[in-house]
């Protein structure tokens, strides 16, 4: 973890901002890459990987998905080599010369119950917990999947590799994406934990190819922690519904067991802030459609109203108008149609027409933005984040869809939900 001062941090911030204008303007980041940039997020990620998936998967494709691990990446970081790589972006000699100044000359200890160790010079990777580190990372490693054939997804040093495997070919291809993707590693000194690179089979008919890297078969998993969401060979969503409900009530526990005076003025923004975000993280992207999954996230916030002194005795509706607050299901519709609004209008940096399209031959009913709806054949499509939105946004208002900026959005779907009954 790199320490350094508040000036030095302020340094950081000014070339790092103009070193993301000029590599956004030139449009020279790989769009694999979702980490540390504006407009992209784990939530990104995350649509863009499922929408894909889903797609393949309701099609009757099946999907061969590679889970890649760097070993120690934001440490193994070559100087020499990130500048060549800079360099290589059109980044000026002035600032190159700055950042190779910035990087020599560091060390680094160890201090274990107030005992330091010696100092050691740092004669590799960049500084973790800087503010310029980060975007080197991303420059370093941003011609990962160049000349590779198959999907790559990005979120700094977490790297997913995937495609349909419908035929042996499809299959030889992935491997030789493999080869090329170690032959990459080895050039630029960024080496693989083979034994922590994962396989998962998705899809009917998926025949569960094993693949190599460095001579090592690559395990297989049923079920892999991705960007924190658990991604699942079935591509339901039943287990991380269970991981978000229980940390969800380990939070209400410890607000229990410390805090004594559980007034609604003290719960509700406590719940707020550490309770809820665990049952709404990257909720657009597995938003449960069962209904045990949807009343087991529900159940955590009946416990946490119900937790109010005065509460406990009514209704969990009369709870949630005390307290200001509506059910889970209802935020998580609110949420969806945020995000429809950010991608349809260019609020996230994803290309829209991987998601939507707008209907041309539109009747006299509707707003301008209505989206054509696909036929799907498998839940797990159906409810996908592109499909499940669609029928509730061809319902809004023009003044909603039609709203200038994010924060009106928010506004008129508020008022929108209020209007329709939701709770």
């Amino acid at each position: 973890m790199s320490l350094t001062s508040v000036i030095c941090k302020l340094l950081e911030r000014l070339i790092k901002d103009h070193m993301v204008d000029f590599l956004i303007k030139h449009k020279l980041i790989n769009p694999s890459q979702h980490g540390f940039l504006k407009a992209r997020s784990c939530l990104t990620n995350m649509l863009c990987f499922l929408e894909d998936v889903t797609k393949w998967v309701d099609e009757g494709s099946p999907v061969d998905i590679i889970y890649l691990d760097f070993q120690k990446a934001f440490d193994k970081v070559p100087h020499q080599r990130l500048l060549l790589k800079l360099k290589a972006h059109g980044i000026g000699e002035g600032i190159i010369n700055w950042i190779e100044k910035w990087l020599n000359d560091r060390r680094q200890r160890v201090v274990v119950d107030g005992e330091p160790s010696n100092w050691k010079s740092v004669l590799s990777g960049v500084p973790q917990g800087s503010v310029l580190g980060p975007l080197l990372f991303l420059v370093y490693i941003n011609d990962l999947d160049d000349d590779i054939t198959s999907k790559v997804l990005k979120f700094a040093d977490d790297t997913k590799v995937f495609r349909k495997v419908k035929h042996d070919g499809d299959k030889q291809r992935l491997q030789d994406d493999l080869d090329k993707l170690i032959k990459w590693s080895e050039k630029w000194q960024m080496l693989f934990n083979f034994g922590k690179c994962k396989c998962l089979h998705t899809g009917h008919g998926n025949k569960d190819v094993h693949y190599k890297m460095g001579g090592t078969v690559l395990s297989t998993t049923t079920t892999e922690k991705d960007l924190g969401v658990i991604i699942s060979a079935d591509m339901k969503v039943s287990e991380q519904c269970g991981i978000a409900a229980s940390k969800g009530n380990q939070m209400l526990g410890l607000i229990r067991r410390n805090i004594a005076y559980k007034e609604k003025e003290l719960i509700i923004p406590l719940y707020k802030a550490i309770v809820r975000p665990h049952l709404e993280y990257c909720i657009q992207a597995w938003r449960p459609y069962h209904k045990k999954d949807i009343d087991m996230l529900e159940r955590v916030q009946r416990r946490a109203t119900k937790m109010i002194t005065g509460l406990r005795d009514r209704s969990y509706m009369e709870r949630l108008k005390e307290c200001g607050l509506t059910t889970l299901e209802t935020r998580r519709l609110r949420g969806d149609q945020i995000e429809v609004f950010k991608i349809l209008n260019g609020y996230e940096n994803i290309d829209r027409s991987i998601f939507f399209s707008i209907k041309k031959d539109r009747r006299t009913r509707g707003h301008e933005v209505t989206l054509v709806k696909d036929q799907c054949r498998l839940d797990i499509r159906k409810y996908s984040f592109s499909q499940r939105t669609i029928n509730e946004w061809n319902r809004l208002s023009i003044d909603c869809v039609g709203a200038n900026s994010v924060n009106m959005f928010k506004n008129n779907i508020d008022k929108y939900l209020r209007r329709a009954g939701y709770t």
